[in-house]
């Protein structure tokens, strides 16, 4: 497969990161070369969401100091970075609606229709005229065409507008996401999804009755998917048969090994 018509994918990991640790960066890296190596991805992205503070967990930190580690942690990555939306919410989000933001973020800031899992491929493309227009790059030489890289590098240049975090500073600045960015980008035909980066702890959560809404599971399941990096010994094929929404979405859970 070519470049351009692989699946390009941004990895999303929601938790408490109290603090983040090796091991989170670890598992970035691990689906990212997982993904990959299937010959059918591209991994363009990371995007680390630390909770909300009302999440209650006991122990948490404030989300100032959660976010300024995590940037700490990423600061020599040219693909991971972390958002802040979520801790700058009024109240606590479900990971659901977290997808979802990240989902219409990339539409507003590429100007683009994201893919949807359960959609042919030939619809839902980054780059998709929004006119009859033709797109930018058709006719010209494909040496001109934007890598993986530059791709993400633009997109994160438009995104830093919205919710660039910075470390070492008195506050953070948060700008409301329908500010103004100037005419959006446009690029080739390619698939862009967003795929839920989660341990089999998570995974397994799925399972305890009343835990997650029902809704939400198949929304993160069937719309996004997800990509899992098991804890030793963990069980994931066991853990995905325990539960009814996993079993019906399991070619849209991918397990890093």
């Amino acid at each position: 497969m070519t470049e351009t018509t692989k699946t390009h994918v941004i990895l999303l990991s929601c938790g408490s990161f109290n603090p983040i640790t090796k091991g989170h960066i670890h598992m970035f890296e691990k689906a990212r070369d997982f993904l990959q190596k299937t010959g059918r991805f591209i991994v363009i992205g990371g995007i680390i969401s630390p909770v909300h503070d009302s999440y209650g967990k006991p122990g948490l930190i404030s989300s100032r100091h959660r976010l300024t580690m995590c940037q700490l942690a990423v600061q020599s990555s040219d693909w991971i970075r972390v958002d802040p939306w979520e801790c700058y919410q009024d109240t606590w989000q479900t990971t659901c609606s977290v997808l979802e933001h990240h989902r219409d973020l990339m539409k507003r800031v590429t100007g683009c229709i994201l893919s949807n899992v359960n959609t042919p491929s030939t619809t839902p493309v980054i780059g998709q005229p929004q006119t009859t227009t033709p797109p930018i790059y058709q006719n010209r030489n494909t040496a001109n065409k934007p890598t993986a890289v530059k791709l993400w590098g633009k997109m994160s240049e438009s995104l830093g507008k919205i919710c660039c975090v910075r470390p070492q500073v008195e506050r953070f600045t948060f700008v409301d996401e329908n500010a103004n960015l100037g005419t959006a980008v446009r690029y080739e035909e390619i698939e862009l999804r967003i795929l839920l980066l989660c341990g089999s702890d998570l995974l397994e959560s799925f399972c305890i009755p009343g835990l997650w809404n029902e809704s939400d599971m198949e929304v993160i399941v069937g719309d996004f998917g997800i990509v899992v990096v098991p804890r030793d010994g963990a069980d994931t094929e066991r853990i995905m048969n325990h539960s009814s929404v996993l079993r019906k979405h399991k070619v849209t859970c991918y397990k890093a090994t």
